[in-house]
């Protein structure tokens, strides 16, 4: 990863992969020893709550399962979108395992793929060594906890990491290809879709013609994300219906309000340090900007924040929602690469270590990620 790191015996993806491994082991670690002092099952939280509950009963027995709360609202398992629970389904189907142990392998390898897809990126924009720490930042990010969960964070991370960096490889079939797949997996993919979008519109005009497989990419893109939006309204025979079951659910777009109302509820230093991580993730934002990203990973990486941002959803998912925008790192992991090793692994097993406890007290507490 650094210069005292043998280059014929390790080259960089090793590294970033290995460092990747090494924080979501940490994470583990630390799981399971605050689980075992306070006498939690460490090992439920990953697999058997919140929403991966909800994706083993998908995988298990299709759609179609819906739960009536107290005051009234309806929350259906049509919010959730297929191809983790396809993949849940089929892994189980071919292993000795059940679906919901399936679902943490399909996670667990999945964020394999996020992390050499994450660091492919990083080494193609700004060389390999940011690569290497760009992968391993991803790991210690504050939420990373969720990506050794049941959660679909690494599939979909994976799927936009590959996608954008076929796109900088001007590999458009592909990048639409891995958008379909995207769009199959979460709502964010709209992020993924724009980026393609808009690269295309800018190609376009560059190059002065459209090429082939620029429109092929570019149509290919949203069919994933609008398959299931039309499957959802068939099944229910309702045009509006995907957005009436999300919206059920909480998540629907309100341009902010609901984040407005939270942070003027808070006592004022909690609405004082929301408001400083606020003005950090804008700080970071424009750093992307002044860093001059790629097109494509500029426009994902601010549609993914803004999006969670504008919905009306639970307060405490929104930082797990921004995961996925790996490009925000990139400005760190650029200035920690730039640092001697024994300067930057001290910072990032610093980090490493303060991710693995707050993802592990997070885990074991009361309420969802």
């Amino acid at each position: 990863m650094f210069r005292s790191a043998p280059p014929s015996t390790l080259s960089p993806r090793t590294l970033a992969l290995g460092g990747y491994v090494a924080t979501r082991l940490l994470g583990l670690a630390a799981l399971a020893i605050v689980a075992a002092a306070t006498g939690k099952d460490g090992m439920h939280r990953l697999t058997g709550r919140w929403d991966a509950v909800w994706y083993t009963r998908i995988a298990e027995h299709g759609y179609g399962h819906q739960v009536t709360l107290p005051n009234g609202a309806v929350h259906a398992d049509l919010a959730f979108f297929p191809l983790f629970p396809a993949l849940e389904r089929a892994l189980a189907t071919v292993l000795p395992v059940d679906a919901a142990t399936a679902g943490l392998l399909v996670s667990w390898a999945a964020s394999l793929a996020a992390a050499w897809g994450i660091y492919a990126v990083g080494a193609h924009v700004a060389g390999p060594r940011t690569g290497v720490v760009l992968a391993v930042l991803w790991g210690v990010y504050p939420t990373a906890f969720v990506q050794s969960m049941a959660y679909t964070e690494t599939l979909f991370t994976a799927l936009a990491a590959w996608s954008i960096l076929a796109l900088l490889r001007d590999r458009w079939v592909l990048a639409g290809v891995l958008c379909v797949c995207a769009g199959l997996t979460r709502p964010t993919a709209a992020a993924l879709i724009a980026a393609i979008g808009i690269t295309a519109v800018v190609t376009v005009v560059r190059e002065r013609r459209l090429r082939a497989r620029v429109a092929a990419g570019t149509l290919l893109a949203p069919l994933g994300w609008l398959g299931y939006v039309v499957y959802v309204g068939v099944r229910q025979g309702s045009a509006t219906a995907y957005f009436d079951v999300q919206a059920a659910w909480g998540n629907s777009i309100d341009g902010g309000v609901a984040l407005a109302r939270f942070i003027a509820g808070l006592p004022w230093p909690a609405a004082l340090g929301l408001c400083l991580a606020l003005a950090l993730l804008g700080w970071l934002l424009f750093l992307c900007v002044r860093q001059r990203q790629p097109l494509p990973l500029l426009v994902y990486t601010v549609a993914v924040v803004v999006i969670s941002l504008v919905g009306a959803a639970y307060f405490g998912s929104r930082p797990r929602l921004m995961m996925p925008a790996f490009g925000l790192l990139l400005p760190p992991a650029a200035a920690l690469a730039r640092l001697r090793a024994r300067t930057a692994v001290p910072v990032l097993a610093g980090l490493a270590l303060a991710s693995a406890v707050y993802g592990a007290f997070t885990l074991l507490g009361a309420g969802p990620p």
